[in-house]
């Protein structure tokens, strides 16, 4: 019977090589796995594992079993030697040189000794920066502790211990982006790590990212639902997740006015980190700005340009805003400003060139200049105001004729704004930077209809609601 079962382990351990070596990992490790079930004293079957579980990378599983090589077979060199690199690797510095010391005394080849000294010396060096990465650190002289980390963890790139040194160090020197990095590798370095995804969400948390943030505690939470600071920062986070999600549903719907009122609660919610009152002022400039209530928008989006110079989106919104204002120089160096750092954007391309036509129309006749009415006015403030103003102005008011001739022309400049303004389309070609009533700007050009004399405009009546005129306004 035991030859039978011997039998079965040189089966499983002779086509487990043949599928290592095809490359066939996954076939070979299960064959591997027979093998050592068939015979858990065959240090072979123990090897082959491991020589498996490195091809795959999976350096934690292997260690067990070059452990258990050793145990069955001490003078097996090259099985030491393995374990001893993956130990330096795990920053074991003192196992790895034993492992490396036994290599040396159990008669090893050539080639063996060589690497066996060549790695005592590596470990050596390893040992004096860590003795000097720990001092520096003690010394708060952060920069060097790093230098020396650095080089520490290109050998010993599985030490949890030291890269959760370094990632304090980062978090000292203001490079929480770079402690994320290492922290996040220690959380899988060493199980059930939560204090890494405690100290990953509150970095991201710090930064800005509220939803990384939310993600990482849940890990945490996952391994420790009664993880006190974990629970506690969860509920902060989720809060103010929960806020900051609502406002950019109100945003995507076109309110405002309750957005704003959102990240007003997001700054309360959240006084201490300046990030969260940067972004919802960043918002609010936005919302006032697509709710065409420029005043407050210039006033927030200057708040947020005082404290990142180059912030695009605040750029963008307070030269909208500008337009609105009718400040043109101003709405153009913004545009340009936001242009240098992103030269693709099809928005500000599309925003600085209206800005500039709007610029080059305000220098010739501007309708709402005319009616005296805001660019946002609604049609109803419009028509109240040409009414007024065709009242005051009708040349029939004046006897003097050099009175009358000015007033025939601002009456006839009164009826053209009236004409464009009221109506949608051609509102809309005005307000992009076209005067529609210019044949210079017309295509093909066919004159302006408004150049007429007073004569053509006898009998119209500034208060019928269009069409042809159908009787004369008489003043006293």
């Amino acid at each position: 019977a035991e030859c039978g079962v011997n039998a079965d382990v040189e089966k499983h351990l002779e086509l487990g090589k043949k599928l290592l070596a095809a490359g066939q990992l996954a076939e070979a490790l299960s064959q591997f796995h027979a093998a050592v079930d068939g015979d858990p004293d065959n240090y072979i079957a123990y090897y082959r594992r491991a020589t498996v579980f490195l091809a795959m990378g999976k350096s934690k599983a292997a260690l067990p079993d070059l452990t258990k090589v050793i145990e069955l077979k001490m003078d097996f060199t090259a099985a030491r030697l393995q374990r001893g690199h993956l130990l330096l690797k795990q920053g074991k510095l003192d196992e790895a040189e034993d492992d490396f010391k036994k290599v040396l005394k159990s008669n090893p080849s050539e080639n063996e000794e060589k690497e066996a000294q060549s790695q005592l010396l590596k470990s050596d060096e390893m040992q004096r920066l860590r003795s000097q990465a720990l001092e520096a650190f003690e010394s708060a002289d952060y920069t060097a502790a790093i230098t020396f980390l650095d080089k520490i963890l290109e050998v010993c790139v599985w030490d949890a211990e030291l890269r959760e040194l370094r990632a304090e160090c980062f978090i000292k020197e203001g490079e929480p982006r770079k402690a994320i990095s290492d922290l996040k590798a220690t959380s899988k370095l060493k199980n059930d790590n939560t204090e890494a995804f405690y100290k990953i969400s509150t970095l991201y948390y710090q930064l800005g990212d509220h939803e990384l943030s939310l993600s990482e505690v849940r890990e945490c939470l996952k391994l420790d639902q009664d993880h006190k600071r974990c629970f506690a920062h969860y509920k902060q986070v989720k809060k103010l997740n929960k806020l900051i999600e609502s406002a950019e549903e109100l945003i995507r719907d076109g309110r405002y006015t309750d957005a704003t009122s959102k990240y007003e609660s997001v700054m309360k919610t959240e006084p201490s980190i300046a990030e969260y009152t940067v972004r919802s002022k960043e918002r609010i400039c936005h919302c006032f700005s697509k709710d065409e209530k420029p005043v407050e928008a210039i006033r927030v989006c200057s708040e947020v340009l005082q404290i990142e110079p180059d912030n695009v989106n605040a750029l963008k919104d307070r030269a909208e805003a500008y337009l609105i204002e009718e400040m043109y120089d101003e709405a153009i160096q913004d545009y340009e400003a936001a242009q240098e750092h992103n030269e693709n954007d099809q928005q500000i391309r599309e925003g600085l060139e209206k800005a500039q036509r709007l610029l080059k129309q305000s220098q010739k006749r501007d309708y709402y200049k005319i009616l005296g009415v805001k660019r946002n006015a609604k049609k109803q403030e419009i028509i109240k105001a040409y009414r007024k103003l065709a009242l005051q102005w009708h040349p029939d008011n004046f006897q003097n004729e050099e009175e009358k001739k000015k007033a025939e022309k601002k009456f006839i400049d009164i009826a053209a704004a009236k004409e464009v303004l009221s109506d949608p389309e051609m509102r809309k070609k005005f307000d992009d930077g076209e005067d529609p009533l210019d044949a210079e700007s017309q295509q093909g050009g066919g004159g302006n209809p408004f150049h007429r004399s007073w004569n053509s405009w006898q009998g119209f009546n500034p208060f019928s609601s269009g069409g042809p005129f159908r009787f004369k306004f008489h003043f006293n």
